[in-house]
Protein backbone atom coordinates (compact mmCIF):
# COMPACT_ATOMS: atom_id res chain seq x y z
CA UNK A 1 0.00 0.00 0.00
CA UNK A 2 1.65 3.28 -0.93
CA UNK A 3 1.35 6.65 0.59
CA UNK A 4 -1.39 8.50 -0.86
CA UNK A 5 -3.99 5.06 -0.48
CA UNK A 6 -3.07 4.21 2.91
CA UNK A 7 -4.17 8.13 3.67
CA UNK A 8 -6.88 8.02 1.64
CA UNK A 9 -7.92 4.56 3.94
CA UNK A 10 -7.25 6.99 7.13
CA UNK A 11 -9.39 9.60 5.73
CA UNK A 12 -12.47 7.39 4.77
CA UNK A 13 -12.14 5.67 8.35
CA UNK A 14 -11.55 9.15 10.05
CA UNK A 15 -15.06 10.22 8.09
CA UNK A 16 -17.02 7.80 8.51
CA UNK A 17 -16.37 7.42 12.26
CA UNK A 18 -17.42 11.32 12.24
CA UNK A 19 -20.53 10.77 10.75
CA UNK A 20 -21.50 8.16 12.67
CA UNK A 21 -21.10 10.04 15.77
CA UNK A 22 -22.50 13.13 14.11
CA UNK A 23 -25.99 11.02 13.09
CA UNK A 24 -25.69 10.03 17.44
CA UNK A 25 -25.62 13.54 18.56
CA UNK A 26 -28.09 14.90 16.14
CA UNK A 27 -30.92 11.88 17.06
CA UNK A 28 -29.93 11.04 20.68
CA UNK A 29 -32.85 12.24 23.12
CA UNK A 30 -31.10 14.66 25.69
CA UNK A 31 -31.61 18.23 26.95
CA UNK A 32 -28.52 19.00 25.50
CA UNK A 33 -29.86 19.24 21.88
CA UNK A 34 -28.36 22.74 21.18
CA UNK A 35 -24.87 21.65 22.23
CA UNK A 36 -24.92 18.10 20.27
CA UNK A 37 -26.42 19.63 17.32
CA UNK A 38 -23.39 21.86 17.16
CA UNK A 39 -20.88 19.75 17.34
CA UNK A 40 -22.44 17.33 15.14
CA UNK A 41 -22.59 20.23 12.92
CA UNK A 42 -18.53 20.86 13.56
CA UNK A 43 -18.20 17.46 12.57
CA UNK A 44 -20.01 17.95 9.40
CA UNK A 45 -18.00 20.16 8.33
CA UNK A 46 -15.13 18.74 9.26
CA UNK A 47 -15.77 15.51 6.79
CA UNK A 48 -16.44 18.20 4.36
CA UNK A 49 -12.97 18.63 4.57
CA UNK A 50 -11.66 15.27 4.63
CA UNK A 51 -13.25 13.90 2.22
CA UNK A 52 -10.83 16.26 -0.12
CA UNK A 53 -8.59 13.46 0.79
CA UNK A 54 -9.97 10.84 -1.19
CA UNK A 55 -12.36 12.79 -3.77
CA UNK A 56 -11.47 11.43 -7.10
CA UNK A 57 -10.21 13.99 -9.84
CA UNK A 58 -12.89 12.33 -12.17
CA UNK A 59 -15.63 13.71 -9.78
CA UNK A 60 -13.79 17.24 -9.32
CA UNK A 61 -13.66 17.79 -12.67
CA UNK A 62 -17.47 17.26 -13.61
CA UNK A 63 -18.27 19.12 -10.77
CA UNK A 64 -15.67 22.36 -9.95
CA UNK A 65 -17.87 24.94 -8.45
CA UNK A 66 -19.10 22.32 -5.76
CA UNK A 67 -15.33 21.77 -5.02
CA UNK A 68 -14.43 25.42 -4.50
CA UNK A 69 -17.62 25.63 -2.59
CA UNK A 70 -16.27 22.98 -0.33
CA UNK A 71 -13.07 24.99 0.04
CA UNK A 72 -14.77 27.63 1.35
CA UNK A 73 -16.97 25.54 4.01
CA UNK A 74 -13.89 25.19 6.30
CA UNK A 75 -14.35 29.12 7.46
CA UNK A 76 -17.49 28.27 9.07
CA UNK A 77 -15.60 24.93 11.16
CA UNK A 78 -13.99 26.56 14.09
CA UNK A 79 -17.08 29.27 14.68
CA UNK A 80 -19.42 26.24 15.44
CA UNK A 81 -16.89 25.28 17.54
CA UNK A 82 -16.43 27.74 19.60
CA UNK A 83 -20.71 28.46 19.72
CA UNK A 84 -20.30 24.54 20.55
CA UNK A 85 -17.98 25.45 24.18
CA UNK A 86 -20.27 28.44 24.88
CA UNK A 87 -23.54 26.02 24.34
CA UNK A 88 -21.84 23.79 26.68
CA UNK A 89 -20.57 26.13 29.53
CA UNK A 90 -23.98 27.62 29.78
CA UNK A 91 -26.99 25.82 29.85
CA UNK A 92 -29.30 28.86 29.18
CA UNK A 93 -27.45 29.83 25.97
CA UNK A 94 -29.64 30.03 22.65
CA UNK A 95 -28.24 30.96 19.33
CA UNK A 96 -29.47 34.49 18.38
CA UNK A 97 -29.20 36.75 14.92
CA UNK A 98 -26.42 38.35 16.08
CA UNK A 99 -24.41 34.86 16.13
CA UNK A 100 -24.94 35.45 12.10
CA UNK A 101 -21.40 37.74 12.75
CA UNK A 102 -19.34 34.12 12.43
CA UNK A 103 -20.05 33.64 9.33
CA UNK A 104 -19.03 36.40 7.61
CA UNK A 105 -15.82 35.16 6.45
CA UNK A 106 -17.62 32.12 5.07
CA UNK A 107 -19.63 34.85 2.77
CA UNK A 108 -17.04 37.10 2.41
CA UNK A 109 -14.98 34.26 0.93
CA UNK A 110 -17.89 32.95 -1.44
CA UNK A 111 -18.69 36.62 -2.85
CA UNK A 112 -14.63 36.59 -3.75
CA UNK A 113 -14.78 33.57 -5.00
CA UNK A 114 -18.64 34.25 -6.82
CA UNK A 115 -16.75 37.57 -8.70
CA UNK A 116 -13.28 35.30 -9.46
CA UNK A 117 -13.83 31.88 -9.74
CA UNK A 118 -17.42 30.95 -10.07
CA UNK A 119 -18.72 32.40 -13.27
CA UNK A 120 -14.74 31.08 -15.35
CA UNK A 121 -15.55 28.65 -18.08
CA UNK A 122 -14.09 25.26 -17.41
CA UNK A 123 -10.51 25.39 -18.89
CA UNK A 124 -9.89 28.21 -16.88
CA UNK A 125 -11.44 26.36 -13.53
CA UNK A 126 -9.41 23.46 -14.01
CA UNK A 127 -6.14 25.92 -14.61
CA UNK A 128 -6.98 27.31 -11.34
CA UNK A 129 -7.57 24.24 -9.29
CA UNK A 130 -4.44 22.68 -10.92
CA UNK A 131 -2.42 26.07 -10.15
CA UNK A 132 -3.91 26.71 -6.53
CA UNK A 133 -0.73 26.98 -4.69
CA UNK A 134 -0.26 29.43 -6.95
CA UNK A 135 -2.95 31.72 -6.96
CA UNK A 136 -3.51 34.72 -4.52
CA UNK A 137 -6.94 34.30 -4.49
CA UNK A 138 -6.26 30.32 -2.41
CA UNK A 139 -3.62 32.13 -1.01
CA UNK A 140 -5.40 34.40 0.58
CA UNK A 141 -8.30 32.12 2.02
CA UNK A 142 -5.43 30.11 3.82
CA UNK A 143 -4.24 33.31 5.47
CA UNK A 144 -7.65 33.99 6.60
CA UNK A 145 -8.29 30.65 7.76
CA UNK A 146 -4.84 30.52 10.09
CA UNK A 147 -6.30 34.10 11.30
CA UNK A 148 -9.52 32.56 12.31
CA UNK A 149 -7.40 30.01 13.99
CA UNK A 150 -5.73 32.06 16.49
CA UNK A 151 -8.42 34.23 16.99
CA UNK A 152 -10.87 31.67 17.92
CA UNK A 153 -8.55 29.72 20.05
CA UNK A 154 -8.05 33.02 22.08
CA UNK A 155 -12.15 33.53 21.81
CA UNK A 156 -12.26 29.71 22.94
CA UNK A 157 -9.84 30.01 26.05
CA UNK A 158 -11.09 33.38 27.71
CA UNK A 159 -15.15 31.71 27.86
CA UNK A 160 -13.30 29.02 29.70
CA UNK A 161 -11.77 31.35 31.93
CA UNK A 162 -15.10 33.24 32.55
CA UNK A 163 -16.72 29.46 32.97
CA UNK A 164 -14.12 28.72 35.52
CA UNK A 165 -14.17 31.71 37.55
CA UNK A 166 -17.85 31.94 37.55
CA UNK A 167 -18.10 27.98 38.45
CA UNK A 168 -15.39 28.53 41.33
CA UNK A 169 -18.13 31.09 42.93
CA UNK A 170 -21.27 29.78 42.36
CA UNK A 171 -21.02 25.75 42.43
CA UNK A 172 -19.72 23.24 44.25
CA UNK A 173 -20.28 19.68 42.64
CA UNK A 174 -16.40 19.07 40.92
CA UNK A 175 -18.20 16.07 39.35
CA UNK A 176 -20.91 18.56 37.50
CA UNK A 177 -17.79 20.37 36.47
CA UNK A 178 -16.78 19.91 32.79
CA UNK A 179 -14.10 22.87 32.50
CA UNK A 180 -11.25 19.89 32.73
CA UNK A 181 -12.89 18.29 29.66
CA UNK A 182 -13.65 21.50 27.37
CA UNK A 183 -10.43 22.26 28.15
CA UNK A 184 -8.76 19.07 27.31
CA UNK A 185 -10.38 18.99 23.89
CA UNK A 186 -9.94 22.86 22.98
CA UNK A 187 -6.30 22.20 23.64
CA UNK A 188 -6.02 19.18 21.86
CA UNK A 189 -8.10 20.66 18.55
CA UNK A 190 -6.36 23.89 18.55
CA UNK A 191 -2.99 21.90 18.69
CA UNK A 192 -4.04 20.00 15.45
CA UNK A 193 -5.42 23.27 13.81
CA UNK A 194 -1.84 25.22 14.54
CA UNK A 195 0.04 21.64 13.75
CA UNK A 196 -2.61 22.71 10.17
CA UNK A 197 -1.19 26.00 9.66
CA UNK A 198 2.38 24.68 9.90
CA UNK A 199 1.74 21.86 7.23
CA UNK A 200 -0.12 24.23 4.98
CA UNK A 201 2.78 25.91 4.89
CA UNK A 202 4.82 22.82 3.06
CA UNK A 203 1.85 23.62 0.37
CA UNK A 204 3.45 26.51 -0.76
CA UNK A 205 7.27 24.86 -1.12
CA UNK A 206 8.98 22.37 -3.29
CA UNK A 207 8.91 19.85 -0.74
CA UNK A 208 6.56 17.77 -1.73
CA UNK A 209 7.04 14.63 0.02
CA UNK A 210 7.55 16.15 3.29
CA UNK A 211 3.93 17.76 2.45
CA UNK A 212 2.30 13.93 1.93
CA UNK A 213 3.78 12.80 4.86
CA UNK A 214 2.51 15.91 6.94
CA UNK A 215 -0.78 14.82 5.75
CA UNK A 216 -0.49 10.82 6.66
CA UNK A 217 0.50 12.36 10.41
CA UNK A 218 -2.44 15.09 10.60
CA UNK A 219 -4.62 12.63 9.63
CA UNK A 220 -3.69 9.80 11.37
CA UNK A 221 -4.09 12.45 14.87
CA UNK A 222 -7.56 14.12 13.60
CA UNK A 223 -8.74 9.98 13.41
CA UNK A 224 -7.29 8.99 17.20
CA UNK A 225 -8.82 12.47 18.37
CA UNK A 226 -12.43 11.34 16.77
CA UNK A 227 -12.27 7.98 18.51
CA UNK A 228 -10.87 9.54 21.92
CA UNK A 229 -14.21 11.92 21.51
CA UNK A 230 -16.34 9.03 20.95
CA UNK A 231 -15.33 7.32 24.12
CA UNK A 232 -14.91 10.40 26.28
CA UNK A 233 -19.00 11.15 25.23
CA UNK A 234 -20.13 7.54 25.95
CA UNK A 235 -18.33 7.05 29.26
CA UNK A 236 -18.86 10.71 30.72
CA UNK A 237 -22.63 11.70 29.61
CA UNK A 238 -22.28 13.95 32.93
CA UNK A 239 -19.89 16.15 31.06
CA UNK A 240 -22.32 17.69 28.99
CA UNK A 241 -24.15 19.95 31.89
CA UNK A 242 -23.67 23.79 32.05
CA UNK A 243 -24.03 26.77 34.01
CA UNK A 244 -26.22 30.03 33.99
CA UNK A 245 -24.44 32.42 32.13
CA UNK A 246 -26.62 35.31 33.73
CA UNK A 247 -24.72 34.98 36.73
CA UNK A 248 -22.11 37.22 37.54
CA UNK A 249 -18.37 37.26 39.25
CA UNK A 250 -18.18 38.80 42.77
CA UNK A 251 -15.52 41.60 41.18
CA UNK A 252 -18.34 42.38 39.01
CA UNK A 253 -20.96 43.19 41.11
CA UNK A 254 -18.70 44.99 44.06
CA UNK A 255 -18.51 48.53 42.20
CA UNK A 256 -21.98 48.32 41.73
CA UNK A 257 -22.69 47.57 45.32
CA UNK A 258 -20.30 49.98 46.32
CA UNK A 259 -21.48 53.00 44.57
CA UNK A 260 -25.60 52.34 45.79
CA UNK A 261 -24.64 52.35 49.67
CA UNK A 262 -26.08 54.53 52.02
CA UNK A 263 -24.44 52.96 55.39
CA UNK A 264 -21.27 54.34 56.43
CA UNK A 265 -18.19 52.33 56.53
CA UNK A 266 -18.43 51.42 59.80
CA UNK A 267 -22.33 50.50 59.49
CA UNK A 268 -21.34 47.87 56.39
CA UNK A 269 -18.19 46.44 58.67
CA UNK A 270 -20.80 45.72 60.91
CA UNK A 271 -23.09 44.21 58.49
CA UNK A 272 -20.80 42.81 56.83
CA UNK A 273 -19.37 40.97 60.60
CA UNK A 274 -23.03 39.75 61.20
CA UNK A 275 -23.96 38.32 57.96
CA UNK A 276 -20.68 36.42 58.07
CA UNK A 277 -21.29 35.28 61.90
CA UNK A 278 -24.63 34.08 60.61
CA UNK A 279 -23.45 31.77 57.95
CA UNK A 280 -20.77 30.16 59.95
CA UNK A 281 -23.25 29.68 62.33
CA UNK A 282 -25.80 27.97 59.70
CA UNK A 283 -23.40 26.01 57.90
CA UNK A 284 -22.25 24.23 61.40
CA UNK A 285 -25.53 24.13 62.52
CA UNK A 286 -27.58 23.15 59.66
CA UNK A 287 -24.78 21.83 57.65
CA UNK A 288 -26.32 22.73 54.30
CA UNK A 289 -22.96 21.19 52.47
CA UNK A 290 -23.80 17.57 52.69
CA UNK A 291 -25.84 18.45 49.64
CA UNK A 292 -23.57 17.12 47.11
CA UNK A 293 -24.89 19.59 44.27
CA UNK A 294 -25.55 22.53 46.54
CA UNK A 295 -24.98 25.94 44.75
CA UNK A 296 -24.70 29.78 45.77
CA UNK A 297 -28.53 30.15 45.06
CA UNK A 298 -29.79 27.05 46.87
CA UNK A 299 -27.84 28.52 49.77
CA UNK A 300 -29.36 31.81 49.41
CA UNK A 301 -32.84 31.36 49.29
CA UNK A 302 -31.74 28.70 52.87
CA UNK A 303 -30.04 31.44 54.52
CA UNK A 304 -32.21 34.18 53.41
CA UNK A 305 -29.51 36.45 51.72
CA UNK A 306 -29.94 37.88 48.17
CA UNK A 307 -27.28 35.64 46.13
CA UNK A 308 -25.78 38.74 45.11
CA UNK A 309 -24.73 39.55 48.64
CA UNK A 310 -23.74 36.01 49.63
CA UNK A 311 -21.42 36.12 46.57
CA UNK A 312 -19.37 39.14 47.66
CA UNK A 313 -19.61 38.34 51.14
CA UNK A 314 -17.86 34.34 50.66
CA UNK A 315 -15.91 35.66 47.55
CA UNK A 316 -14.71 39.40 48.39
CA UNK A 317 -14.87 39.74 52.44
CA UNK A 318 -14.16 36.16 52.98
CA UNK A 319 -11.41 35.99 50.31
CA UNK A 320 -12.74 31.96 49.33
CA UNK A 321 -14.23 30.81 46.36
CA UNK A 322 -17.99 29.62 47.21
CA UNK A 323 -16.22 25.92 45.97
CA UNK A 324 -13.59 26.37 48.44
CA UNK A 325 -15.78 27.33 51.41
CA UNK A 326 -18.10 25.21 51.18
CA UNK A 327 -15.83 22.10 50.73
CA UNK A 328 -13.70 23.13 53.54
CA UNK A 329 -17.04 22.11 55.61
CA UNK A 330 -16.72 19.07 54.08
CA UNK A 331 -13.77 18.12 55.25
CA UNK A 332 -13.82 19.39 58.75
CA UNK A 333 -16.82 16.61 58.47
CA UNK A 334 -14.67 14.54 57.04
CA UNK A 335 -11.89 14.78 59.43
CA UNK A 336 -14.82 14.43 62.65
CA UNK A 337 -16.15 10.72 61.24
CA UNK A 338 -12.49 9.71 60.70
CA UNK A 339 -11.22 10.39 64.52
CA UNK A 340 -14.19 9.01 65.74
CA UNK A 341 -13.41 5.55 66.96
CA UNK A 342 -17.12 4.67 66.55
CA UNK A 343 -16.93 5.20 63.15
CA UNK A 344 -13.59 3.18 62.44
CA UNK A 345 -16.05 0.65 60.19
CA UNK A 346 -16.70 3.58 57.57
CA UNK A 347 -14.89 3.08 54.67
CA UNK A 348 -12.79 6.81 52.92
CA UNK A 349 -15.75 6.14 49.90
CA UNK A 350 -18.77 5.82 52.85
CA UNK A 351 -17.32 8.56 54.15
CA UNK A 352 -16.71 11.58 50.79
CA UNK A 353 -20.46 10.04 50.33
CA UNK A 354 -21.75 11.16 53.73
CA UNK A 355 -20.15 14.50 53.86
CA UNK A 356 -21.29 15.92 49.89
CA UNK A 357 -18.56 14.51 48.06
CA UNK A 358 -19.44 12.46 45.09
CA UNK A 359 -15.52 11.56 43.93
CA UNK A 360 -13.08 9.91 45.30
CA UNK A 361 -10.49 11.98 43.20
CA UNK A 362 -11.76 15.33 44.08
CA UNK A 363 -12.34 14.57 47.91
CA UNK A 364 -8.81 13.03 48.21
CA UNK A 365 -7.24 16.33 46.72
CA UNK A 366 -9.47 18.53 48.76
CA UNK A 367 -8.83 16.96 51.48
CA UNK A 368 -5.13 17.07 51.28
CA UNK A 369 -4.76 20.64 50.28
CA UNK A 370 -7.37 21.36 53.82
CA UNK A 371 -4.48 19.16 55.92
CA UNK A 372 -1.63 17.66 53.36
CA UNK A 373 -2.52 14.13 54.54
CA UNK A 374 -4.22 11.43 52.50
CA UNK A 375 -8.01 10.93 54.42
CA UNK A 376 -6.24 7.14 54.94
CA UNK A 377 -3.14 8.81 56.95
CA UNK A 378 -5.20 11.19 58.73
CA UNK A 379 -7.31 8.57 59.96
CA UNK A 380 -4.14 6.41 61.03
CA UNK A 381 -2.32 9.49 62.76
CA UNK A 382 -5.55 10.13 64.72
Amino acid sequence: MDIDSFLSLMGRMSVFVSLLLAFFLFTVKTQNKLANRLFASYLLFFVLDDIGIFISEAFIKDYLNLEFFRWTTCALTLPVFYLYIISVCFADFRLRTKHLIHAIPFVFTNAVFVSRIYFLNDVDKMQFYEQRSQMPEFYFFQLMLALQIVLYSIGVFLVLKKYKEIYRENYTNPKTSIFKWLFQISTVFFSLYYLSIAKNILRFTNFELLWIWANVIMQFLALVVTCWFVLKALNHPELFRGIDSKLQLARDILPKENKSAVETKEQQNDLITAQISALKQYMAGKEPFLDPSLTIQELSNQIDIPVRDLSILINHHMDQHFFDFVNEYRIQKAMSILKNPLKKDLTVLEILYEVGFNSKSSFNTSFKKYTNLTPTAYRNAS
